[in-house]
Formats: C-alpha cells, sequence, structure tokens
C-alpha cells in the first residue's frame, strides 16, 4: 500500500468527524430554539458517512484516486418536537405548550464524545504512517 493512500484514508476520516462534531454543536447550539409555526422549527441532523461500493478491497484504488475513502450525507432527523408547558411563551399555542426540537442532550453528549475519539484515532493512525514513512526513507537511505 502506498502511504499517500494511509495518509488519505487517514485524512478522509478526520474531516468526517471534524463536520460531526460540527453538525453536533450546531444541534446543542438549537435545541432551545422555537418557532411561530411547526415547519420552521430546527430540525436536528446527522453525519451519515458510507463507502459508495461494498466490496471495499476491489475499489480500493478507485476510491481513494476519486479524492475520498467515503462519501458523506447530512439528513435530517425524524424526530417528534419536544412540548414543554410555558403559557407565557410567544409561540406557545392555544394550550400553553411550546414546540422545541427533539434534540436529546445526553445523545448529543455521547456523539459528541465517540467523534471525537474517532478523530483521534484518526490523528494516532495517521501518525503512524508519517512514522513508518520515515523510518522507511531512513533505512532506504543507508
Amino acid at each position: 500500500m502506498d502511504y499517500h493512500t494511509a495518509f488519505h484514508i487517514s485524512a478522509s476520516g478526520m474531516a468526517i468527524e471534524k463536520l460531526r462534531v460540527e453538525v453536533t454543536a450546531a444541534n446543542l447550539a438549537n435545541m432551545h430554539r422555537t418557532s411561530a409555526t411547526p415547519e420552521g422549527l430546527y430540525r436536528p441532523m446527522r453525519v451519515i458517512a458510507h463507502t459508495p461500493s461494498p466490496d471495499f478491497t476491489r475499489r480500493f484504488g478507485e476510491l481513494t484516486a476519486a479524492g475520498g475513502v467515503q462519501h458523506v450525507s447530512l439528513e435530517p432527523l425524524a424526530v417528534a418536537p419536544r412540548l414543554v408547558h410555558e403559557p407565557g411563551h410567544p409561540h406557545a399555542d392555544s394550550k400553553g405548550h411550546v414546540a422545541y426540537p427533539g434534540i436529546d442532550h445526553a445523545t448529543e453528549m455521547v456523539n459528541l464524545a465517540m467523534a471525537l475519539r474517532a478523530y483521534e484515532a484518526n490523528v494516532v493512525a495517521m501518525n503512524a504512517a508519517r512514522t513508518m514513512t520515515a523510518r522507511t526513507l531512513d533505512i532506504g537511505g543507508q
């Protein structure tokens, strides 16, 4: 395997995990945002990463040559809004309920921790490839 490919795979993984951290931060930042209409309510998002081919080993060269190992998409979650009884709120309905996005704080924090650990794992893999490349050059130069 070419070392450039190893660097590319780790960089792709780090980019995906960075996006997961950003999306999780956006979900947490908007969890208390309300709207006057149900259509204007913030919808929590998730990062979906997938390889374009189920046979990864066969298409390995094509994937890295195409600029990335994984393709990423952002998809809104189909969760029901969280209703809170706040009769004095400007966005309260006739029953005094205010709709907030259906974001679970604990779930988002777990997603954040997982994304950070996966990012760190990709950094370790990239550093290992860098060390192996440097050692190979040292051995080859002797």
